[in-house]
């Protein structure tokens, strides 16, 4: 069974498909994680972060697949276990710059999607119930109020100022982090490339009153239904 997770930032998406993904012995697809590869592809060719021409030629070479192997995830570039090296700050930028290409998003929804058909996957996103997955036995629309999502960020400031040792008067007030949050999410309904969508036959979970717990059981039981249903 793939399962497609889809909804606003903040709403509790990858901790979700992360649990969803380990109770039902699935893989979690981690898409940054497959951006980052491709980045680091493009850095091992030689190709730079403005030669648009040499990402589109040179991302129709990458094959990349996740896998997990004693409970961690790997990420595979062209059959080699690339997960030590997506983390630096090279491939970072390198990723955040070829991601906005169409052609990139495009090579790697094709590669999500050969994912998806040989092994059971559940992934997040936006637009992963509409364009990635359409297919999907199940689809969920994670949602919760502007105002929980900006709670739950506040509380998450506050707990690493206070684990750092740093002064919580620099971090934005629960009002600021609601505004931009709700900015945000307009930005992400309404850009061009892939904006944030509601397939029509998601099932809407409103995490804002609920547990992760409750949230993960909510899914797992949906799970269960569909499958019974085949």
């Amino acid at each position: 069974m793939n399962i497609a997770i889809d909804g606003p930032a903040g709403a509790g998406k990858s901790t979700i498909a992360k649990a969803a993904a380990a109770a039902l012995g699935s893989i979690y697809v981690d898409t940054g994680a497959m951006y980052r590869a491709m980045a680091l592809f493009m850095l091992q060719r030689g190709i730079s972060a403005d030669d648009k021409a040499g990402i589109e030629r040179t991302c129709e070479e990458a094959d990349i697949s996740i896998a997990h192997k004693d409970g961690a995830q790997h990420v595979f570039l062209n059959g080699e276990d690339v997960t030590a090296s997506l983390r630096s700050e090279a491939v970072g930028d390198m990723a955040s710059k070829s991601s906005v290409n169409a052609k990139v998003r495009a090579k790697l929804v094709e590669l999500q999607q050969k994912l998806a058909e040989t092994t059971p996957v559940v992934m997040d996103g936006r637009d992963i119930g509409t364009v990635v997955l359409p297919n999907a036995e199940l689809k969920i629309y994670l949602t919760a109020s502007s105002y929980k999502r900006a709670e739950r960020r506040y509380k998450e400031l506050l707990e690493r100022a206070a684990a750092s040792g740093t002064s919580s008067d620099e971090i934005p007030s629960l009002e600021e982090i609601e505004k931009d949050i709700i900015e945000r999410d307009y930005r992400d309904m309404h850009r061009e490339n892939s904006p944030l969508t509601q397939a029509e036959d998601a099932v809407v979970v409103d995490s804002s009153d609920m547990t992760i717990e409750e949230v993960t059981e909510r899914i797992m039981r949906l799970a269960r239904e569909r499958s019974a249903g085949k």
